[in-house]
């Protein structure tokens, strides 16, 4: 005789499985971005919310919050591990403390070009990557440009690394990126994306250290005219989501929701293009000093060290001498 909890743990077991098999209900999703609300790569998160929707019948929404709206990048990533936040577009480079195999992506100089990049990412080291924050509690969706990073700043042009000792730089959250600016002698200052501006302005920090976008898009040319194009890294984005609001997906939403998602880096590639050079224009216009002519071999050289130590592990080892060899 089959006793009624058991045959109350059958029927629940039943409809899971059968929940699993079809479609699942469908619900809001919460996005978040710190970016503002032109940039692209908000506007590539509105981009697979329409397909989202489309491909799924109007049964999931994703409502993106730019500009912060939902915290700063570090504190959106804590709520998203948690499941309060289900969508998020971050930086690589607060990932790599999650991740120690992204790490690599912010190795200064790393990168022959962007071209260089986009096929590593678009490759077998891409979805291994993405794959590597799955036990962190998060699923790696797709990644996104972010152009290559340098130092701009408020006090003299930088042309080799002696120029650059004693400045205090605003730095990422992210031990990797912090190391960096401690080799080449300048003075980390930690801190989230939207506190640079305040900080650039009353003097906190003498500068910072990111793409044309970022530089122009959040005012930062105005308080710090002098950008060195040190292109020192070429950390991407990264579109994660969180693994609780994942599993509540069956299989076939999780498929329209992944392929979305690269369709939108597809689309933000575009938008990313134009949306740089416009930038470097604007800045320019403005009378800023674009510093093109640096000491290149001396900034890797300071860097050389810290390269070093990351592939003293042989995992991270093979995996930068795989990325070194993508044609």
């Amino acid at each position: 005789m089959v006793s009624a909890f058991r045959v109350a743990a059958l029927a629940t077991g039943l409809a899971i499985g059968l929940a699993t098999a079809g479609p699942s209900v469908g619900r809001d999703f919460r996005a978040a971005d710190n970016q503002v609300e032109t940039y692209p790569t908000v506007q590539a998160l509105r981009q697979m919310s329409r397909l989202v929707a489309e491909r799924t019948g109007d049964r999931h929404s994703i409502r993106v919050f730019a500009d912060s709206q939902l915290g700063e990048e570090k504190d959106t990533i804590v709520q998203t591990r948690a499941g309060a936040i289900d969508l998020n577009r971050v930086n690589v480079a607060p990932l790599a403390n999650l991740s120690p195999k992204l790490s690599v992506l912010v190795l200064p100089f790393l990168f022959r070009s962007g071209d260089h990049l986009r096929k590593v990412l678009d490759g077998p080291i891409g979805q291994e990557l993405l794959a590597s924050l799955e036990p962190m509690g998060l699923i790696g969706l797709a990644f996104y440009d972010s152009g290559a990073r340098s130092i701009y700043n408020s006090v003299r042009p930088v042309r080799t690394v002696a120029d650059l000792k004693g400045l205090r730089i605003r730095v990422q959250p992210s031990d990797l990126a912090i190391a960096m600016v401690e080799a080449l002698g300048a003075v980390p200052v930690p801190l989230s994306y939207g506190q640079v501006m305040p900080a650039l302005s009353t003097h906190l920090v003498d500068g910072a250290e990111n793409n044309w976008p970022s530089y122009v898009s959040t005012n930062h040319y105005t308080a710090a005219p002098y950008y060195t194009l040190t292109e020192h890294t070429m950390g991407p984005e990264v579109l994660v989501m969180s693994k609780r609001a994942w599993d509540v997906l069956g299989p076939e939403d999780q498929a329209v929701f992944r392929q979305a998602a690269q369709e939108s880096s597809r689309f933000m590639r575009d938008l990313w293009t134009a949306w740089e050079e416009r930038a470097r224009r604007q800045a320019q216009a403005a009378g800023n000093m674009i510093i093109e002519d640096i000491d290149r071999a001396g900034f890797e050289q300071a860097t050389r060290g810290l390269q070093d130590k990351l592939l003293a592990d042989p995992e991270l080892k093979d995996l930068v001498e795989r990325i070194r060899q993508v044609q």
